[in-house]
């Protein structure tokens, strides 16, 4: 089995210009500083910044041009993702770009930030994709990985590494540190979560094991590259043996007893949650209509 590593890019990320001309600087950097690299992963909305009015269809323009840059150098490249026009709707898409710039997958966010981030329409379909020789990765954005059926669904489609791209100004990123790890912990897998800075973010990326250990925090607010070997051989022998030599959730969510009825929409398990009212804004009238989001998205 070859081996296999990823760049996380913490990149500045600008709302009011393009940031592709940046990241192809970024890709030369790591072809030519980091040559055993075969990945380089960028955050969310890097390439043009949170604002739903520089939406493309895809294929466009902008992918064409990520394409020919991940062609170039010969490298595998998600490129965080990019607001997406498709069938009417908008959508916050990642696309999968191998090494000869053909696009493999395309990832559409799960759970937009809703109810800050309005007028982005909710993808539907979980996306996997195979590198050869080396294992099986899986896509998610940002606030997708609050709700840990999104993870635990990718890993059961057979995903050892998680690439999850995020946008996160705001105060809860500790909160995010925990999920991340406790997410690769519960599901014996890498999970890579690369987050941007200026008007992408307050950083603090972080790539984390199977086992649950901090491979590497990145720090606030500057700008950093994160070249990290996965080893497929440990999350296998992990998930076999089990985690640090203990517990193997994924056998034991496997071989269960019990079922989950809170997701059966018609079991009546959920009643409690359609107590809770509307997803509004805070300070926002129930029946106001919400604002269409032109400036940060939020997570």
């Amino acid at each position: 089995m070859k081996r296999f590593a990823v760049a996380g890019i913490q990149m500045p990320v600008s709302a009011f210009e393009e940031n592709i001309t940046q990241m192809n600087r970024y890709l030369a950097h790591v072809r030519h500083r980091f040559p055993w690299v075969d990945m380089v992963m960028f955050s969310e909305l890097a390439a043009f910044g949170p604002s739903p009015a520089k939406a493309e269809e895809m294929p466009g323009a902008a992918e064409a041009r990520l394409c020919e840059m991940a062609a170039k150098y010969g490298l595998w490249l998600i490129p965080g993702s990019l607001f997406e026009r498709r069938d009417g709707a908008i959508y916050n898409t990642a696309p999968v770009i191998d090494p000869a710039g053909n696009v493999v997958a395309r990832f559409r966010k799960l759970f937009p930030f809703r109810p800050y981030e309005q007028g982005i329409a909710a993808g539907s379909e979980f996306v996997v994709f195979d590198v050869p020789d080396a294992g099986r990765f899986g896509i998610s954005i940002c606030y997708d990985m609050w709700f840990p059926e999104t993870t635990r669904t990718l890993v059961a489609m057979g995903a050892e590494v998680i690439l999850h791209p995020t946008m996160t100004d705001t105060i809860d990123r500790d909160i995010e540190l925990s999920i991340v790890r406790a997410s690769a912990a519960t599901n014996q897998v890498y999970f890579f979560d690369i987050n941007g800075v200026g008007d992408g973010g307050v950083g603090r990326s972080i790539v984390v094991d199977p086992a649950g250990y901090v491979l590497h925090e990145a720090g606030p607010g500057t700008a950093e590259i994160i070249p990290v070997e996965i080893d497929f051989e440990k999350v296998r022998r992990e998930r076999e043996r089990g985690l640090r030599g203990l517990g193997q959730p994924l056998k034991s969510f496997r071989d269960r007893e019990v079922e989950f009825p809170v997701y059966q929409r018609n079991s009546g398990a959920d009643a409690y949650l359609h107590t809770l009212g509307k997803l509004v804004k805070p300070g926002v009238l129930e029946d106001a209509p919400q604002a269409e989001v032109t400036g940060p998205a939020g997570e």
